[in-house]
Order: structure tokens, then sequence, then C-alpha cells
């Protein structure tokens, strides 16, 4: 199986490397939501190279080695020179014991997930991601959930000094050692990714759900930092957990519980714009993530191959200027927030 190259590739910071604007993100091949069969799991992450996605998004935690296995697979079915493959530190499995309370998904592998954000811990994740990808070497490597989401407020001054001092020193190394091309971190909060950037020398930054159609604490000081060092910048969540692919519809997830009132209220407001345009709202929120000049790819997440497919669409759908004007008139967008050019990718 040979990479298409039908998707638009921007250069992702000073990484040397080139990044489709689509990436694959992998947690629902840890059967998070529901237990996938391999067959369905594998043939998704397939499905994205042939369309051109050759940014593969996985980590340890997803269904605790579960995703990796199966993404090893598909790059194994693959070219794997013309994958870009990112995988995430933070947590180990330990094999010897269960799962106990697991952390969210619904099926993957029975083997404990330890946090560890120390050098030896570090190496370790390293090792045993080598081993279930089936690879020598890796892309781009992560510092996964360093945030208050993760750990709490009470936790997270420790969290970050064990990163910064165990696992960053780690990555350094295997960055040098040509291991790694490019290291960094992936968090839920702007904030979290600010901190990193003066702390240390990264590549590049996973941001989930803090720069999106519905809401961009991003822009105003994380964004134009990336931009002034340098660092590459994808985002994930850019559907808030789902309110910005479903709607305002009874049920709708945003930070995976229950939208509250008000957020609903938003995104209904937001989505009669976009079907005054003849946009659809997912749509609409996937090229907004791809307007800011600092941004390389858009991680999403697909759990069977149609579901690549429908993405994939939706970026080529044209999306009208006045859309963007009639968000920002209504209040509904920051006024300084870059929006795409009509047409473009």
């Amino acid at each position: 199986m040979t990479l298409l190259s039908a998707l638009p590739r921007r250069a992702l910071g000073r990484t040397g490397l080139s990044v489709s604007v689509l990436g694959f993100g992998t947690a629902p091949l840890g059967d998070l939501y529901v237990q996938l069969d391999d067959r369905t799991a594998i043939a998704a992450a397939e499905r994205a190279f042939e369309l051109g996605i050759n940014l593969l998004d996985t980590s340890p935690l997803y269904g605790h080695g579960l995703a990796e296995h199966r993404c090893g697979t598909a790059i194994r079915r693959a070219s794997r020179e013309e994958i870009v493959v990112c995988t995430k530190v933070g947590r180990w499995m330990d094999p010897m014991h269960g799962r106990g309370d697991g952390s969210g998904f619904v099926g993957g592998q029975p083997h404990r997930a330890v946090v560890d954000y120390s050098y030896d811990g570090t190496m370790r994740s390293v090792e045993q991601s080598l081993l279930r990808l089936g690879t020598d070497r890796l892309d781009l490597l992560l510092i996964h959930d360093v945030d208050i989401w993760t750990h709490g407020a009470d936790a997270i001054e420790e969290r970050f000094r064990e990163a910064m001092a165990g696992a960053y020193v780690a990555l350094d190394r295997l960055r040098g050692e040509g291991v790694v091309a490019g290291i960094g971190v992936g968090v839920n909060e702007a904030e979290m990714c600010v901190r990193f950037a003066k702390a240390g020398s990264f590549d590049v930054m996973l941001l989930a759900g803090r720069y999106s159609l519905l809401e961009q604490p991003a822009l105003t000081h994380f964004l134009p930092l990336a931009q002034q060092q340098g660092i590459g910048v994808l985002l994930g969540g850019v559907f808030n957990s789902g309110i910005l692919a479903t709607g305002a519809v009874s049920g709708a997830k945003y930070n995976y519980r229950d939208a509250p009132p008000e957020i609903l209220t938003k995104v209904a407001e937001i989505e009669r714009v976009c079907t005054a345009h003849g946009v659809a709202l997912p749509t609409a929120a996937l090229h907004f993530a791809l307007g800011h000049p600092a941004v390389a790819s858009v991680v999403l997440g697909a759990q069977a191959p149609q579901e690549v497919e429908r993405n994939a669409a939706a970026l080529s759908t044209n999306v009208p200027a006045a859309l963007w004007a009639d968000l920002k008139a209504a209040h509904l967008l920051d006024e300084d927030a870059p929006v795409p050019l009509s047409g473009s990718r």
C-alpha cells in the first residue's frame, strides 16, 4: 500500500517533517467508546494512509497498548518511510497487574497503566512503544497529559517538575541520538503549553480542545509564542469532545461531559450561522482550526474507514468567507482569530 498525496501538507515547525493537514487520531482504536474488532480498527488506519493522511497520532494510554498494536499492523502494511508516527510518554504498561479502575477505555489490553514521568519510566515507555508499533524509530514523542485536567491542581506542580527533570531529559537525549525527529507535549490546557515552551526546547505541541470554533483561549498567549519559537502546533479535540460534531442536541458532550446550558446555547447560535451559509457545523469547525498559521495539522479520530472518508471529504468542502464574518459580527468568534481564505486548506 502506497500513500496518496491528495491532502495538502504543511511543515511541522522546525522538525523538518511535512505532515498532512488532517492527522489520524487513534484513541478510538484503543476501544475508547466501543470495543472494535481488529479488522475494522486496522482498516481505518489503512484507509487514512490511502487517502494521503501521513500523520498517525497514538499513545500507550489508548487501550493500554491496544491502539499501538493495531497501528503497528497498519504501518507494516504501508510504507514506514512515508508515515509520521507520533506517540507519547508519561505512562508505561505493567503486564503483571490487571487494569484496576482502568482509564476510561471500555476495552483494550489487560495491563495496568502506570503514570511515570521519570527518566527511567520514559525510557521504559518508549521501549514498549517501539515493540508494540514494530518499528526501530519514532518521528515524534510527546510528554502526555501534564495538566490540571488529568492530575488536579494539587499535583500539577510536582508532575511538571518530574516531567522536566525526567521525561524532557530523556526525550532530549533521544532527539540528539536520532531516535526521534521532534519532541513536545500533548496536553488539554493552553497554559501548560506556554509553561513547557518557556521551560525547554520543544519542537511540537499537541493541544486538545482549547482552540476550536467554540472557544479560542490559546489565541492570546500560546499560539503567538509557538509562532515566535517555531513550534509546530497540532490540534486535537476540535469538536470539543463531540458537541461541534453533533450540534446542540440532547446529550451532546462538551469536555467529555453533558454540555451545560450556556454551551448548548452558543453552539446552537453558531450552527444557525453555518446553516445559513450551507455549511455543516463540523465542516466549519475543521476548517476554522486550520485557519491559524501556527497550526500544521488537525488530528481527528475514527473508528472505521467510512469515518476517515467523511473527515477527508469535509476538508475539501468550500467554506465562504462570509460565514466567518457573520460569526464575528455576532460575537460568536474572537475578532482576532485568523480564518481560512475561501477555497484554501
